[in-house]
């Protein structure tokens, strides 16, 4: 009889431990996705920054600059709901208004245009390195939280289900090409 409730007890005691470590896995996951999650949300807003600097500078013609300030505004002023959608539409508004190669060679050539040219060069490619990290990680954590064990017993607490970033973050062909 008392072989037998020690290997009950110490069957209990693994299971909890393989619980407990479980729990701080997916503690551990939820952590770097909060991370991930805010340096991507700091690459979005240096994009934006720069790409409103870059249309208030004057190097680029007026319809232009109007075009990337209104797209970066928006970007910077969204509300979480419409986050995705206004990065997305400054994704597009940088490619309409580089698609030119020439466009860029005038920022280029302009005083100060080629240090602003880098700079967007820089943080347009940083976004989409952010989103995939951030999503790795919300994929990380999701496949765990979809585990059987978890679920039972709501080893992710009360955190909410995590999603993932979708949203248009193909930087301009020619301001990649020309600045690099």
């Amino acid at each position: 009889m008392t072989a037998t409730l020690i290997w009950i007890l110490v069957a209990l005691v693994a299971i909890g431990v393989y619980l407990s470590w479980t729990a701080g896995r997916l503690d551990r996951l939820h952590v770097r996705m909060d991370a991930t999650r805010a340096a991507l949300d700091a690459q979005l807003l240096r994009r934006a920054s720069v790409a409103q600097e870059l249309a208030t500078s004057g190097v680029l013609d007026p319809a232009a600059s109007i075009v990337l300030y209104e797209a970066a505004h928006a970007a910077r002023q969204a509300e979480e709901e419409q986050r995705e959608v206004a990065e997305s539409e400054l994704s597009q508004a940088l490619r309409a208004v580089f698609e030119d190669p020439a466009q860029v060679e005038a920022v280029r050539e302009a005083p100060g245009g080629e240090e602003a040219a880098r700079e967007l060069a820089e943080a347009v490619r940083r976004v989409p390195m952010a989103r995939r990290f951030h999503n790795d990680a919300v994929g990380a954590a999701r496949r765990l939280r979809e585990h059987r064990k978890v679920r039972w017993f709501r080893l992710a607490g009360h955190a909410p289900f995590p999603l993932a970033v979708e949203m248009d973050d193909e930087p301009p062909a020619a301001l990649i090409e020309r600045v690099s």
